[in-house]
């Protein structure tokens, strides 16, 4: 794993030089399966000393408004300060973390040298994954009561570079915090796939997640999350964001 972490962390200063565009789609949902709103959101991001810069290029959703549902695009977004407009603009927030070189929030990766540290792994077995052999390795928290992710990784066997790696909490939130104040994360964790470009640097390329938040009693919603990065090219010394395509 000290591998696997001196590679990450020489990943993370390669990814400093690229270009790419972001596409980030969430969907609330009632408990009955009712699609309550989602939004749509494409970026260009582009490297800065600090992590990375996100021009907001378009924005499309819809919303249910009793009697019906309602279509919008661009800025400002309408009924943005109601529950399901502010829950997925502070899921947006929290995944596409401008402090983070991937142009995701740095606390998802258990595998960079700093965050292994809070780790302990173990060997699983191998397998083969895009005609590239794979090891399996399964990670959970040095501390038994911390809450914190767990799961499992594919890492290269050649390069030492994660092709996925599948997370679940560690365990449940406290009995109190459920009882007391009503919040609990059912089924919350995440599943990201990498890939390799030129020159070996290796790019987190997609991001899924799907749970259930339950929180001070009156939210309850499933929330089904999905990223994309793509269209990665190298940054020039002075980067010059592009206008951004229609999406197919």
């Amino acid at each position: 794993m000290a591998r696997v972490a001196a590679h990450q962390d020489e990943a993370l200063k390669l990814r400093e030089a690229y270009v790419y565009q972001q596409h980030i789609r969430i969907v609330t949902r009632r408990t009955n399966g009712k699609l309550a709103r989602e939004e749509t959101t494409d970026y260009v991001v582009a490297p800065t000393a600090e992590g990375t810069k996100k021009e907001l290029k378009t924005i499309t959703g819809r919303y249910w408004k009793k009697p019906a549902y309602h279509d919008f695009q661009g800025e400002p977004r309408p009924e943005s300060d109601s529950l399901d407009g502010d829950l997925i603009r502070d899921l947006r927030d929290d995944l596409a973390n401008n402090q983070s070189k991937d142009g995701l929030g740095r606390d998802l990766f258990p595998l960079t040298s700093e965050e292994q540290k809070k780790y302990r792994f173990e060997l699983a077995g191998e397998q083969t994954v895009h005609d590239r052999r794979a090891y399996r390795v399964r990670f959970r928290p040095r501390q038994k009561d911390e809450s914190a992710w767990a799961g499992e990784a594919l890492i290269d066997a050649e390069e030492f570079q994660p092709l996925s790696v599948f997370t679940r909490l560690s365990r449940r939130i406290p009995f109190a915090v459920r009882t007391l104040l009503g919040t609990d994360l059912p089924g919350v964790g995440f599943n990201v796939e990498y890939r390799r470009f030129d020159d070996g640097v290796w790019f987190p390329v997609s991001f899924g997640t799907e749970f259930r938040l339950r929180a001070l009693f009156f939210i309850n919603r499933e929330i089904t999350i999905s990223l994309e990065n793509s269209g990665f090219q190298r940054a020039h010394v002075e980067t010059k964001i592009t206008p951004l395509g229609p999406t197919p």
